[in-house]
């Protein structure tokens, strides 16, 4: 899901930043001029008292640069004990001498202490710092914000008897921005507890006396050789297994798992998918950039990408995280994100790509076409439904997820920006662009500009007007057919005919390649795609019968705006419509709430964060099931108001579903039990662009199951459910981009 970067300045944590004074640069690893000190090695050692929420650790850090000024900023929760410079002779490090700095107030977020180091303190060239801090680090981690969105729970960092995570968030050790360090890692946990982090450990062994604050901890040692721009620290009671693996290059990699003791028995099931998913993807990208790949199991709810390893929360390693879109995905950050690095600042293309590369085109590489077709589709629906026109903005401005809409277009629609560059400088050219891309700026930062360059030279072709069209300018092609009229044609071999048409797009020309499928009588059809660079395009071809239509892109291969009732109905375009309607069609036992009731409370503290006009109307089911005059409804019902639910239902879903008064019925399959939960969604068949979504359930323990984690079902038009599992999903046949073809019998061509 995400790669941690250093974007956020916490509070409470400690953080150098060496700022320059002087004109000097020096050359740093990725050729380009540094303007400040780098730091190009940290010798940690870290010991962890969970009980105590207490860091104690000692950083010797590699500096490289001119005499500068260093100002560290320490918030009260931490304490520099001493700093010193140390001199490396014969093998041994020997102290020169005490740093003399000042603590005063200064600019720092909420009055911390700064504490300066005045310049020419430190002497030129490579020097070693010492510093020896220690406090607590203690953010209990807070659960996400959203009711359908997923992201980790928040927390900057934590140390506590349930578990350690402190990433570079949590600014537990000094660093320099943008610095491509290696890292020794020397870790003392308690007796029973595992470290984890980035590299390969040594085997772990006792603490010698007098070395760590008692003596029942344990040391595992890290070595982290290749440069990464932080490094995350975890810590538990784990059960651990691992595997030497070896892939058909030859390439050798220790496979792991550290699992809670009631999750071990999944080791096998995650070791599999990370060899299944190693093996497909170095052949694509390269060798493999670590020793190891390690399935950590983390206790809060997280899906974090790290070098050499993924923290996933215990609630998804219980659900069997394996799928392309989840272990798939954080492997694939192993290379892009994790070898190759983007600055934030300048453009986030790292989760465009993974997202294309892991949760599409997992889908082409595996032969599921229909799979493929699906997530294409997924990409515009969410493109489409979060992203209004007014909300938009250019991919090269997003930075992180923060909510649905960067999601569309840092995640998704920059996925479809890559394949559409995969179609048009064809398929060699891209994955030798890719391979080169990893090969070239392993261990160095990469812009969209450098991106430009490497499938420019790999394809030979000018690419300025595709980057500044998808990267450099908001927006998607909105496009539609008019004038479509049919002409017979009499030749040697019977008559065929001859279709002209109209391509339109509106607001401005986007260059693309637009896919129409044309529909014949007799249920024969042709595929045909047109380039696209004018607001309007005439095309004319010769087909073999008559035809009746022409849609648009039947199958999602170009990205651009579509209406929304054109895409297939679901609880997203109720999330998503302005105007938004709870309706509620059940009762309230005595003796505690329905579970409905449970998610209309739910759902008016979501809606209480936002301005009262974008808040959901929640009311009562009128009389005779009569909805409100606009917008997206959602009904909540059970078997008491069956009937004036089906009358909703058969208005708007026609014959997909129906009720009954055993179950009900989808598609002709008939469901029941008193486990039976229904999630259906149909497009209003009075409001286009709007929905009525229902949630169903035989019984409140049915309802139950389902209600917690209803708004992470919002991609398929219906689901249903027995004893709150999954048993069919579906989507309706979507009301296509479909334009009829007329036909002139007046101007027949000979």
């Amino acid at each position: 899901m995400l790669t941690r970067r250093r974007t956020v300045v916490v509070v409470g944590f400690l953080f150098l930043v060496l700022i320059t004074q002087s004109p000097l640069g020096l050359a740093r690893a990725d050729g380009q001029v540094a303007s400040h000190v780098v730091i190009k090695h940290h010798e940690l050692f870290v010991q962890i008292v969970p009980e105590q929420h207490l860091l104690i650790a000692k950083d010797r850090l590699t500096l490289e640069g001119p005499p500068l000024p260093i100002r560290l900023f320490l918030a009260p929760t931490l304490q520099i004990d001493h700093m010193t410079v140390v001199q490396k002779s014969a093998g041994t490090a020997v102290p020169i001498y005490d740093l003399p700095f000042v603590r005063e107030h200064g600019p720092a977020p909420e009055s911390a202490q700064q504490i300066t180091l005045p310049a020419g303190v430190l002497p030129a060239g490579p020097v070693t710092l010492e510093v020896q801090y220690h406090g607590p680090i203690d953010d209990p981690p807070r659960d996400p914000r959203h009711l359908r969105f997923v992201t980790p729970s928040e927390t900057s960092g934590h140390i506590g008897p349930e578990g350690v995570y402190v990433s570079s968030e949590s600014r537990w050790y000094p660093d320099v921005p943008e610095s491509l360090s290696t890292y020794t890692l020397l870790v003392a946990v308690p007796s029973g507890w595992t470290a984890v982090t980035q590299g390969k450990a040594s085997e772990s062994r006792p603490c010698p006396p007098g070395l760590c604050v008692n003596d029942q901890m344990v040391l595992t040692e890290w070595i982290v050789t290749e440069p990464s721009e932080s490094i995350t620290l975890v810590a538990n009671r784990f059960v651990t297994k691992g595997r030497d693996w070896t892939a058909l290059t030859g390439q050798r990699i220790q496979l792991a798992a550290y699992l809670f003791p009631d999750d071990a028995h999944l080791a096998d099931e995650y070791l599999d998918a990370t060899a299944r998913y190693l093996e497909a993807y170095i052949p694509l990208l390269g060798p493999y950039p670590f020793a190891k790949f390690a399935v950590v199991e983390n206790f809060f709810a997280s899906g974090l990408g790290m070098p050499s390893f993924t923290l996933l929360g215990s609630g998804v390693i219980k659900r069997h995280y394996v799928q392309p879109y989840a272990l798939g995905h954080e492997i694939v950050h192993s290379w892009i994100g994790n070898e190759v690095f983007n600055r934030i600042d300048r453009g986030n293309w790292v989760e465009g790509l993974t997202t294309y590369l892991a949760n599409y085109y997992w889908h082409e590489l595996a032969g599921e076409p229909m799979q493929a077709r699906a997530q294409r589709r997924l990409m515009a629906q969410g493109y489409n439904l979060h992203v209004p026109p007014e909300r938009d903005y250019p991919v090269e401005q997003f930075r992180q997820k923060q909510d649905e809409r960067d999601n569309a277009i840092g995640y998704q629609k920059s996925a479809m920006l890559f394949h559409a560059l995969r179609q048009e400088v064809g398929d060699a050219p891209f994955w030798r662009g890719l391979k080169t891309l990893v090969a070239q700026y392993r261990g160095r930062h990469a812009e969209w500009r450098d991106l430009e360059l490497v499938f420019a030279e790999a394809s030979g072709q000018d690419l300025r007007w595709f980057f500044a069209q998808w990267v450099e300018q908001a927006g998607a092609p909105q496009v539609s057919v008019s004038g479509a009229v049919a002409r017979p044609v009499a030749g040697p071999r019977g008559q065929s005919f001859q279709l002209e048409a109209m391509i339109v797009q509106l607001d401005k020309p986007f260059r693309f390649a637009l896919p129409l499928l044309i529909r014949m009588e007799g249920d024969r059809q042709q595929l045909i795609t047109v380039p696209v660079r004018e607001l309007r395009e005439q095309i004319a071809l010769t087909v073999p019968a008559r035809p009746v239509a022409v849609e648009l892109d039947p199958d999602f291969t170009a990205f651009r705006r579509i209406a929304r009732q054109s895409l297939p109905p679901g609880l997203n375009h109720y999330v998503t419509d302005p105007r938004r309607t709870v309706l509620t069609a059940f009762t309230d036992p005595p003796d505690h709430p329905s579970p409905f009731r449970d998610l209309v409370v739910r759902i008016a503290a979501q809606d209480a964060q936002k301005p009262l006009g974008e808040r959901a109307t929640i009311a009562a089911l009128a009389h005779g099931g009569l909805l409100p005059q606009d917008g997206s409804v959602l009904l909540l019902g059970g078997p008491e108001f069956r009937a004036q639910i089906q009358r909703i239902l058969a208005k708007h879903c026609g014959g997909h579903m129906a009720l009954t008064e055993k179950g009900a019925t989808v598609m002709g399959q008939a469901h029941e039990g008193p486990g039976l939960a229904l999630l259906a969604s149909c497009h209003r068949a009075d409001r286009p662009g709007s929905v009525v979504t229902v949630l169903y359930g035989a019984t409140p323990e049915a309802v139950a199951k389902v209600a917690p984690l209803l708004f992470f079902y919002g991609w398929q038009s219906v689901f249903v459910f027995h004893d709150g599992a999954v048993a069919t999903r579906d989507e309706w046949p979507r009301a296509s981009d479909r334009t009829e073809v007329r036909l002139d019998v007046s101007n027949s061509i000979r």
